[in-house]
């Protein structure tokens, strides 16, 4: 069932992929977490080392390296795959979309839970850095190369260093949740830093109207002196 199903998220998500056999034999992110799930099973059942065996293998040969304390839930994808690493504590959802060079990291020394948790959902794109204790809500999309070390909210798309909501309310919003590939929106949407310039100019603008209105509200009438010059002229 695992796999079936795992198999056929493949299938749906990377138009690569032309047939099961071909995921099967040829898809080294599934490699990784058919392997991952036994060395989690080891890993529960206190046999920490052969555990670790497993991982390590599976690293040498996918280049995916996986702790066997993650937990991983359905239909997990990992595109292309070489270079993620997600650490011991790592909590995945359900139809979590993870691209190369992805890292779900500690940012602590400490023993217990100091890795993300990542919701239902989630697309992680190529090369993005999750830190810390923190949680990534269902649907959430993190663009390729963001460092993340705080919480994003459901349905959030974030991007940069460190990582931003990307406004995206001109977007006509899908039925059901949007699929961004290396979770970086396509649509027209407002670059964080982009609208924080854009806010920062127009505040600007308009200070410097605000200023010439005042300078000339206070600037002192002509003198009466140079009127009177020109009057003596005149009857010359």
């Amino acid at each position: 069932m695992f796999l079936r199903e795992t198999v056929r998220a493949y299938r749906q998500r990377d138009p690569a992929a032309r047939s099961d056999l071909e995921v099967l034999l040829c898809y080294p992110g599934l490699h990784a977490i058919v392997l991952h799930r036994l060395a989690h099973r080891l890993w529960r059942g206190r046999a920490y080392l052969l555990g670790r065996l497993v991982s390590h293998f599976s690293r040498f040969v996918t280049g995916i390296e996986i702790h066997p304390g993650a937990t991983i839930g359905r239909r997990c994808i990992i595109d292309h795959g070489m270079g993620v690493v997600i650490g011991e504590t790592a909590e995945l959802g359900d139809d979590v979309y993870l691209y190369h060079q992805v890292t779900l990291g500690g940012t602590s020394s400490d023993h217990g839970k100091r890795h993300p948790t990542l919701g239902n959902g989630v697309i992680i794109g190529a090369g993005a850095k999750i830190l810390g204790h923190i949680l990534i809500g269902d649907n959430a999309r993190v663009g390729a190369n963001a460092v993340v070390v705080a919480e994003v909210p459901a349905n959030t798309t974030v991007v940069g260093i460190p990582a931003r909501p990307v406004e995206r309310g001109t977007m006509v919003r899908p039925a059901k949740p949007h699929f961004d590939p290396y979770g970086t929106p396509s649509d027209p949407c407002l670059d964080p830093l982009l609208h924080e310039i854009d806010l920062l100019r127009s505040e600007m603008n308009d200070l410097e109207r605000r200023i010439a209105r005042v300078a000339t509200a206070a600037a002192p009438p002509a003198p009466a002196r140079e009127a009177n010059v020109d009057q003596s002229i005149e009857r010359r």
